[in-house]
């Protein structure tokens, strides 16, 4: 591997969907790349949450890259809103597809990225002393790569287990039988809760406040509705690009105050 006294290129670090991106497109470009990942292996915050009920909430078929119309066509997605573990396999299967691990240097986590103004590079150091200097650095650290964890009051004096959605045993949890308390009802606490609710002999749910949740409606991705996006899939991913919401579907334009409360009911 390349050290302080031969620069690269580029460091990316994170191996999640935008570090496997990065890593791709520079290599396309001839450029000599190394990418830095914490987790065994490439799937960012698909790798480390592996939760009961984990999924993705945008459609499978936006949920994926669109550079290759070939990658586009050779994977097929099982459901409309992927499970984690389905995501998962996309990733590993991008990562296979265009060599991508040859470039990354596992279980690796940057603790300092230092810019040197007079050599106009980069110098990027691991928490085992691994350095590399270069001339670009793309952080694709995400906003879910550090878990928090909350000081709650008596925790470390409770005598059961503790267990938090991001760093959940990859063997997984047997809950069968078990009383078990869920903390908040975020994006995780919502997914994980029906999923535990079916395993566990008593769950009681402790919310701060309410959240509002929407029935996913998830399904089997239907044929005939992947054709029709497929047919114009570039078109589709345009028309994401330019909602708001990065969705394609409608969204309303007035504000729920502009409304009479008749109107809003019956909306």
């Amino acid at each position: 591997m390349p050290g302080l006294e031969s620069p690269i290129d580029a460091v990316v670090v994170g191996a999640g969907f935008g570090g496997m991106y990065a890593i791709h497109r520079l290599r396309s470009m001839g450029l000599a790349v190394r990418g830095f990942e914490a987790a065994d292996d490439v799937g960012g915050t698909w790798w480390w949450n592996c939760y009961p009920g984990a999924r993705c909430d945008v459609e499978s078929l936006d949920y994926c890259y669109a550079f290759d119309e070939a990658l586009l066509d050779e994977w097929k997605w099982s459901e409309r809103f992927a499970t984690q573990a389905e995501v998962l396999r996309y990733a590993n299967h991008v990562a296979d597809r265009y060599s991508l691990r040859e470039h990354i240097t596992f279980k690796a986590r940057v603790n300092s990225c230092t810019w040197d103004e007079q050599a106009h590079l980069w110098t990027v150091m691991t928490e085992s002393g691994d350095t590399v200097r270069a001339r670009f650095l793309i952080a694709a650290t995400g906003c879910l790569s550090k878990p928090h964890r909350p000081d709650i009051l008596g925790v470390d004096d409770f005598a059961g287990e503790v267990l938090f959605t991001q760093t959940w045993p990859r063997e997984g949890v047997d809950l069968s039988g078990k009383r078990v308390g869920v903390i908040g009802t975020g994006s995780s606490g919502i997914q994980a809760i029906p999923v535990i609710a079916q395993e566990a002999a008593h769950l009681t749910v402790f919310q701060r406040t309410a959240n509002f949740t929407l029935p996913a409606v998830n399904r089997p991705i239907f044929p005939e509705y992947e054709a029709a996006i497929r047919a114009d899939y570039l078109g589709h991913r345009r028309s994401i690009l330019q909602n708001k919401a990065a969705t394609v579907k409608q969204t309303i334009a007035e504000s729920a105050f502009d409304l009479s409360d008749e109107e809003r009911e019956a909306a």
